[in-house]
């Protein structure tokens, strides 16, 4: 990021609840320690992500929800947006792509993160998740062109909500990531906020889970001087202002 932008508002669109506590959450908590207004928006209602034959959709979803503005707190986020779409169908669907473009109308941000929209078949991310390939296909097209466009889906228009470019965005599962941020001195606290999703830790323990955490943050800071660093593909949107030179691995 050249040193000119001053940027101080992000906003993270994930499929589910502790998607972005597992591969972001380092970076919001430095965002949210150095001031920034950060948002999640959360596609949804996570009613699926159980394996307990006790548990019913509408519990786990209450639940889900509630963990999250739980780890919201501990990092500091200014919002979590829930939009309630159904758990494991998600669609990037003209719908989803409209109410993702109101919140970016609503709360401005300067960076979006996302997920990645294609099937990584590298092993790090599993199969890939049908819901957050969805997610991320809504979220780029609500960034451009939807939530810059006035005359698309005017309704919005209609409610006040006034069109926003959002300057650059930041994409997690990508194979080819080129960004780097410096998370060493948030890393407690992102993972005390993972620690809140106790519904999908099952029997993690403690300890794995620390070590699971941490491992694949020091993994990607091999080389870079960083103890633990979370990676992004980086993608400028607004270059109006920018420096193009920047370096690919500058922490932010």
């Amino acid at each position: 990021m050249s040193p000119e932008v001053e940027y101080s508002r992000a906003m993270v669109v994930m499929a589910h609840a502790d998607d972005a506590e597992f591969s972001s959450s380092g970076t919001v908590a430095r965002w949210c320690h150095d001031g920034w207004e950060v948002v999640y928006v959360l596609c949804t209602d996570g009613s699926k992500g159980s394996s307990d034959p006790e548990a019913t959709q509408k519990q786990l979803s209450e639940t889900r929800r509630q963990e999250q503005l739980e780890a919201g707190k501990v990092l500091g986020l200014k919002d979590v947006v829930f939009l309630d779409y159904e758990d494991s169908k998600l669609q990037p669907t003209l719908e989803l792509r409209r109410d993702i473009s109101r919140e970016i109308r609503r709360h401005k941000p300067d960076i979006l993160v996302c997920m990645y929209p294609m099937r990584n078949l590298s092993g790090d991310w599993g199969l890939g998740h049908p819901d957050h390939m969805a997610s991320g296909e809504a979220a780029l097209s609500a960034v451009y062109p939807t939530a810059r466009d006035r005359l698309t889906f005017p309704e919005l228009l209609d409610e006040g909500s006034e069109p926003h470019k959002v300057s650059e965005v930041w994409i997690v599962g990508h194979p080819e990531p080129d960004h780097r941020v410096d998370v060493t001195e948030h890393t407690d606290t992102a993972l005390a906020a993972l620690k809140k999703h106790t519904s999908q830790l099952g029997d993690w323990g403690d300890d794995k889970l620390s070590e699971f955490f941490r491992k694949w943050r020091r993994d990607r800071s091999v080389g870079t001087g960083m103890q633990y660093s979370e990676e992004f593909k980086r993608i400028v949107v607004d270059r109006f202002g920018r420096d193009d030179d920047d370096d690919e691995d500058a922490s932010s």
